[in-house]
């Protein structure tokens, strides 16, 4: 049984940091490519970042330089860092394995001052 537990979110003012973690079991981790996605009310559901089971990285133009993907095989964990918050960041934030139908519960992100 596939599960995505993520985690860290919370409410930040604008230009603050948080970390997201997503811990993954079910699948083998190692083998597969990882994404975090986001959704906004209202909006369609976004990827933000996706790693490669190798490790290469890809970002969203929106996040660009901000926000760092990275994944941690031991623990079966994905990791978000997002830096520079600012409010249209606000969303809730899913991890899922690239191709998959499944996905976690999401965490809340709000920034906001």
């Amino acid at each position: 049984q596939v599960q995505l537990v993520e985690s860290g979110g919370g409410l930040v003012q604008p230009g603050g940091s948080l970390r997201l973690s997503c811990a993954v079991s079910g699948i083998i981790f190692r083998i597969s490519d990882m994404g975090w996605y986001r959704q906004a009310p209202g909006e369609q559901r976004e990827l933000v970042a996706s790693i490669t089971s190798g490790g290469r990285t890809d970002y969203a133009d929106s996040v660009e330089g901000r926000f760092t993907i990275s994944r941690d095989n031991a623990k079966n964990t994905l990791y978000l860092q997002m830096n520079s918050l600012k409010p249209e960041d606000t969303a809730v934030y899913y991890c899922r394995r690239v191709g998959s139908p499944y996905w976690g519960q999401g965490t809340q992100v709000t920034v906001s001052s």
